[in-house]
Parts: C-alpha cells; structure tokens; sequence
C-alpha cells in the first residue's frame, strides 16, 4: 500500500458538516471494540445516520484484521453504499483511520477521508487524550458505548 494514496484529511467538524450536508456520506469508525464500550462513538442519530464500526486492528493482540477489507466492504453493500460514496474513516487520533482509508482507496473506493484529528485528537500537556482535538474536544455528538 503506498503512502501517496489520494486520501484527504478532514478536521472532525468538517466531517461532521458534510454528514449533516449529504444523506449518502458514512462515517467508518476503525477503532477496537474497547475503545467503543470504554471511550464512545460517535453519535449521528440526530442526522438519521449511524456509524459503521470495523475495526481495522482486533484486540488484544492488535494486528491488522486480515479480512477489514472484505468486511467493511459487507457493511457498506448493507447499507447501498459503494464504491463512488464519500467514506470518512475515524480513529483515536487519526493514524489508523490512514492506513485504513487508503487501503480502501487501493480497493477501488474513489472517495475516502481521513478524519486527522480523530475522535480523541492529540495528546495534551498533561499527556491526556479528548481535551484539545478531535471529535470530543470539538463539541461534536457521541455516546458512551
């Protein structure tokens, strides 16, 4: 997979925007399933919309799900999204959701993006997630998993 891939990033508000914009956007969370229950997910409930949750990494072990591809594929076909649908990838911080979006890219989806600033955004002065950027810090609708 080559890191030149046409993958744009987008601040989380931006995605927020374009969500509430276009009925056919979805939002692909790629975080783990504890990071779901312990940190939240975003909540598009009051755009008519839920997020597609697909982890690109399993826990605990952490490597990269073999078969993410043909899984996020799946969900997407289940939802009449394809491969023309503007998808916009999130993680904790905006480094998996990268890797992820492009391998989409390198599956022929034309329109993916980086969520850059992710659902936590960076690290702050005290080393805390969730209080400078990213989904949370920005005010943005979400739930406790």
């Amino acid at each position: 997979m080559a890191n030149s891939l046409p993958v744009g990033d987008v601040s989380s508000r931006e995605t927020f925007e374009r969500l509430a914009a276009s009925p056919d956007t979805v939002l692909i969370d790629v975080r783990t399933r504890a990071e779901w229950a312990f940190v939240g997910l975003p909540d598009l409930s009051g755009l008519g919309k839920r997020v597609v949750t697909v982890e690109w990494q399993t826990f605990p072990d952490n490597g990269v799900d073999p078969a993410f591809t043909e899984r996020l594929t799946s969900a997407l076909s289940e939802i009449g999204a394809g491969k023309t649908t503007d998808l916009y990838f999130i993680c904790r911080s905006g480094g998996r959701s990268r890797m992820a979006a492009e391998m989409m890219t390198s599956a022929g989806f034309e329109r993916c993006h980086n969520v850059a600033d992710g659902f936590e955004g960076p690290l702050d002065a005290h080393r805390h997630r969730g209080t400078v950027g990213g989904w949370k810090a920005s005010g943005l609708p979400w739930v406790q998993g």
